[in-house]
């Protein structure tokens, strides 16, 4: 299966390495899972990652915060952005995340913000899921 994760997957992952996120990064690592992310993305998610309140928060120097983004983007399969699809949804965060998944042909987004994206992301063939629904289907 190949997903897009929002970067509040990302954050939970390295704030709690014992979650369902962080799972995710797992099963990627063990290659049963397909992480996709254009550059836009990947910006996004070391600019909410490096932010201080986020590192005091998972409990990590800014040192290990490095590695843990870089161990991140080396599990992740480049998607290059050939159209984008905006202003669709509210949060232009969120519109990087659509257009990686669109552009990546993702089958899904993972989220815990299920209702920003309201129903834009069937309009283009994409599930959605919150990080332990997507560990569920992973397993089955």
């Amino acid at each position: 299966m190949r997903f897009v994760l929002d970067t509040d997957v990302i954050v939970a992952a390295m704030r709690s390495p014992q979650g369902a996120s962080a799972a995710l990064l797992i099963a990627a690592f063990e290659k049963r899972i397909t992480i996709l992310a254009n550059v836009a993305l990947v910006i996004e998610y070391e600019a909410v990652c490096s932010r201080e309140k986020q590192i005091l928060a998972a409990g990590l120097s800014e040192y290990e915060t490095r590695l843990f983004l870089d161990g991140v983007v080396t599990l992740i399969e480049p998607v290059e952005t050939y159209f984008l699809w905006r202003p669709t949804l509210h949060d232009p965060a969120d519109e990087m995340v659509l257009e990686a998944a669109v552009n990546g042909r993702a089958d899904a987004i993972i989220t815990f913000n299920l209702r920003d994206y309201g129903d834009v992301p069937a309009k283009f063939g994409l599930d959605i899921y919150r990080p332990c629904d997507a560990i569920r289907r992973i397993r089955i």
